[in-house]
């Protein structure tokens, strides 16, 4: 299956760099640079900025940024954390690490067409720029130097084979945003291996709304019998939305957080797919380091991949230490 082969992938991609394991808005008080200071290694100080589309609140966004201050310990970096949800603030952001003149930027990729500007700024100033989590596609062409993540169609299309082999018959898959990549990705892989499979586009900045977006949908079609979220906080509002609804639909999710792996203990939620973002976060700020000091670019031209991988009941256990510590 392309999920197991690529899990294997993701492994071997990221066994061979040393997993020694700062901040915004988002589910953490501001904060740039905290616990940055006192690195391990004995190279000059360097000021990397790390710029996401983060939605406040998310708290996926809070593994990202634990693996980030990781990292910056380690190397003894300054780290600047900024994002906005909303594409050309998100290149403003990166415009002005570009004017502070920044070591390295390490970015995400959700709409790349809006970045290409910022992006070609830094490379104009031979200030390297890495990309995470979103851009797949995008990257290469783009210039940036390295790719960590997950292949968002791969993904959905090892959860649409999933969704076959359990017998689903009618399948939900909920985009939170409209227009970034790697989520409608995610669903077009869906519906690749599991036709039955509609699209149902809601507002993420909105819980509420996403809840009762849901639970009318189920009301008005009972055929459907799952629910495939795209992140953690909104299959945790599926299952709500699913009990408003009367229905029996069962839900399914791509990444994790502490409460979500509780669901899955529980039985509220079924699985998730894990693209291990606390490995995003450090990947791309200890990448940067290694390029700095040493001139080292991971990869070979290919993007690193830390996912997919399914979680479930027959594995959560493993997961549940590091996600009460809150890095998985």
């Amino acid at each position: 299956m392309a999920l197991k082969r690529l899990a294997v992938l993701a492994g071997a991609g990221v066994m061979a760099l040393s997993m020694v394991a700062c901040s915004s808005s988002g589910g953490k008080q501001d904060g740039a640079g905290e616990g940055s200071g006192g690195g391990t290694v004995d190279t000059p100080r360097m000021t990397i900025a790390m710029i996401t589309h983060e939605v406040p609140g998310d708290s996926f966004w809070d593994l990202i940024r634990k693996g980030a201050e990781a990292a910056a310990k380690k190397d003894n970096i300054e780290l600047r954390y900024s994002n906005d949800p909303e594409a050309p603030n998100q290149a403003n952001l990166v415009q002005s690490a570009v004017d502070s003149d920044v070591d390295g930027i390490a970015l995400t990729l959700a709409k790349p067409d809006a970045m290409q500007a910022a992006v070609q700024a830094a490379e104009a100033k031979n200030i390297p720029v890495v990309a995470f989590n979103a851009g797949m596609d995008a990257w290469k062409p783009m210039g940036v130097k390295e790719y960590f993540g997950q292949d968002g169609r791969i993904a959905g299309q090892g959860v649409g084979e999933r969704l076959t082999q359990e017998g689903a018959t009618k399948a939900i898959c909920v985009i939170q945003e409209q227009g970034h990549v790697d989520l409608e990705a995610r669903c077009a892989g869906v519906k690749e291996t599991f036709p039955a499979t509609e699209i149902l586009n809601v507002n993420g900045k909105d819980m509420p709304s996403v809840e009762s977006t849901i639970t009318a949908k189920l009301q008005q079609d009972p055929g459907i019998d799952y629910v495939v979220a795209l992140g953690a906080p909104f299959a945790l509002t599926a299952v709500q939305s699913a009990k408003n609804a009367g229905s029996t639909a069962k839900i399914g999710t791509f990444d994790t957080n502490a409460a979500l792996v509780e669901a899955i203990q529980g039985g509220d939620v079924q699985w998730a797919v894990d693209q291990q973002p606390f490995l995003q976060g450090y990947l791309a700020v200890d990448s940067l380091w290694l390029y700095l000091s040493n001139g080292n670019v991971i990869g070979g031209g290919q993007p690193t991949l830390t996912g997919p991988a399914f979680i479930d009941k027959s594995n959560i256990d493993a997961v549940a230490e590091y996600a009460k510590a809150g890095t998985r």
